[in-house]
């Protein structure tokens, strides 16, 4: 018989451990592939590849790529709507006090990594649009780093970093909902509306089955992909309507719709559809890369923005939040394991390379994109780590 966990947030960072190194090897695969004379070409040709009719006159016909990017996200961008809201009403951030430092934190880790992008990148005609991609932190990586470290890092640490990161992730699909949509078509938006508002009148009318959710989550993503509004956003809105048991005591309540969902989508994103989206996207050709190209605008705004935009907002706003008496910092966490903390918040990599793809199209500038992100997101786990393991290990 199986046993489900005693702690959602205990099998949340476990299984962000082995979802961080699936993720690693697909990224490593993805380079690989893109370099290798044998595979470059067959690597491109798979990612282009027609499988599909014409969903949306805006996108044409259906890729390997768009597939991945457009519809299996959106399961990724569900799960982390479920994730938000189950936070938000039965988690760590249900109390209002106690959302105060991740809510700051992270909007500053929005904030400074943006203004430094924009200072380096933004006077360069055409640029700016890129703002938001080292905004971003990737849950998987930073988290299952944090995770493969154990002991070293108190668990008040590895929650405030789960909790940041999340606040991160609802900043990020605001981002991209607001800032990366172009023309919209109003009919599709409208029954995009109606067809949440249904889903909300489920859920009020006490309808407690996923299955009627999962068919209007299809429907609402079909919808919004017409709309012109990334598609993905689907996802989050579809499971702001899903029904949740609050349960402190249980955090794992066999009950709760809401709770069922996670469990299910959880092994299926970590170990399938993020790796995907990684091997899709990471394959970044070295090609024509010289010493010069790490000076490139986009490249250098992206890694500086990561790299020192992520710790210098975080922790600026711990210490503004802790001197002010506005919140205090993580239980057991000195100032060294925090700097670690905010150097791990920069690896950028899931998000990052979502929202530069949905910034540039341009094929040049898509790829100084991945090494601006590859570069920022492997200089911030390099300085995470040898941080966190600097700080003298004290048995708890």
């Amino acid at each position: 018989m199986s046993r489900r966990p005693l702690s959602a947030l205990r099998d949340f960072l476990l299984s962000e451990a082995g979802g961080g190194v699936v993720l690693i090897v697909a990224a490593a695969l993805a380079l690989v592939a893109a370099n290798l004379p044998a595979t470059a070409e067959a690597y491109e040709a798979l990612l282009h590849a027609v499988t599909g009719p014409v969903l949306s006159p805006k996108l044409g016909p259906m890729t390997v790529h768009l597939w991945i990017n457009d519809g299996l996200m959106a399961l990724f961008f569900l799960l982390v709507g479920a994730e938000i809201k189950r936070e938000l009403v039965d988690g760590r951030l249900a109390d209002p006090r106690r959302r105060r430092l991740p809510f700051v934190a992270a909007a500053a880790g929005m904030a400074v990594p943006a203004a430094i992008f924009l200072a380096i990148a933004g006077s360069t005609p055409g640029l700016g649009r890129g703002w938001a991609i080292p905004a971003a932190t990737d849950i998987a990586f930073a988290v299952g780093i944090l995770t493969l470290l154990g002991r070293r890092v108190p668990i008040a640490l590895k929650v405030f970093l789960t909790a940041v990161a999340i606040v991160d992730d609802m900043g990020a699909v605001a981002i991209i909902a607001v800032a990366y949509t172009d023309a919209l078509d109003w009919g599709a938006l409208v029954g995009a509306a109606g067809m949440l508002a249904v889903m909300a009148a489920m859920n009020r009318r006490g309808e407690r089955r996923l299955w009627p959710y999962m068919a209007g989550f299809a429907l609402l993503w079909f919808l919004v992909l017409l709309s012109g509004v990334h598609a993905t956003v689907a996802g989050v809105l579809a499971a702001m309507t899903v029904p949740v048991t609050r349960s402190p005591a249980a955090p794992d309540d066999a009950h709760s719709p809401l709770h069922r969902l996670e469990h299910a989508l959880h092994p299926a994103v970590a170990y399938a559809i993020v790796p995907l989206f990684a091997f899709a996207n990471a394959g970044l050709s070295f090609a024509g890369i010289g010493v010069g190209t790490f000076a490139d605008p986009l490249v250098l705004g992206i890694a500086a923005g990561l790299f020192v935009g992520k710790p210098v907002g975080l922790l600026g706003a711990v210490l503004l939040a802790e001197r002010s008496g506005f919140a205090p910092r993580p239980g057991g966490a000195s100032w060294r394991l925090l700097l670690g903390v905010g150097f791990l918040a920069g690896i950028g990599f899931t998000m990052s390379l979502f929202i530069g793809g949905l910034a540039f199209a341009d094929p040049a500038l898509a790829a100084a994109v991945k090494l601006g992100v590859l570069l920022g997101s492997v200089l911030s786990a390099i300085a995470g780590v040898a941080v966190l393991r600097s700080v003298p290990y004290t048995p708890r």
